[in-house]
């Protein structure tokens, strides 16, 4: 087994993170949150000859999901999570993009496999815990590596900021209590990708980002 790395490919006007998390050295990986610029992302795994294994979901919005089923049919992988809390969403992305005008194609989606707390998923050697964070949305999830000290948090975290809760579903105080109960116990040195912007490390955060500290 090689190195466990990321390819962070931005897509759409939302300039949403879309993650190929992948082996280095057998090329076998996922692409976290596919919401849209399909071809776009189907050049960076040509690119980095990824053998995708499964799609895998954090969270239901249009930005993040908005792509997942026209890649899963062109690849042929399933689509996993996010937390079924989350189904209503995914159920009416089409409508979503209604509402925020979005005028590129996407589908409602269906995933293969909803995800609960406790659970892995995985891909080659690398096992990913399954941790259900709501408040940006009902049914978010976040991936962690224990063994890499990594995790995805998709809309939950930002470096400096945190996910908004101005969306159906969204709940600040359910949010916090997300960030606080089952991320930062993870320990400091956890680094995270987020779902736009740069990421992080957990531990800056808890020292420094102002919706934790009480600062904003």
């Amino acid at each position: 087994m090689g190195q466990l790395n990321a390819a962070i490919v931005p897509v759409t006007a939302f300039q949403q993170n879309c993650t190929i998390l992948f082996d280095a050295e057998t090329k076998v990986g996922v692409v976290v949150d596919p919401g849209g610029d399909v071809p776009r992302i189907q050049a960076a795994l040509k690119q980095y000859g990824i053998q995708v294994e499964a799609l895998w979901l954090t969270h239901g919005h249009i930005d993040h999901a908005g792509g997942a089923m026209e890649l899963k049919e062109l690849l042929g992988v399933p689509l996993i999570g996010p937390h079924e809390a989350d189904r209503p969403l995914l159920e009416n992305i089409e409508m979503q993009a209604q509402r925020f005008g979005v005028a590129e194609s996407v589908r409602n989606c269906t995933p293969d496999r909803f995800l609960t707390e406790g659970e892995t998923v995985s891909f080659g050697d690398y096992v990913f815990e399954v941790l259900h964070c709501p408040g940006h949305a009902p049914g978010h999830v976040v991936y962690y590596n224990r063994a890499a000290a990594f995790a995805h948090v998709g809309d939950v975290l930002f470096n400096g900021s945190i996910g908004r809760t101005d969306l159906p579903g969204g709940d600040h105080a359910a949010l916090i209590h997300s960030i606080k109960t089952k991320l930062l116990p993870l320990g400091d040195e956890v680094g995270f990708i987020c779902g736009h912007g740069p990421g992080g490390h957990f531990g800056e955060e808890r020292r420094t980002n102002p919706f934790l500290t009480g600062a904003a």
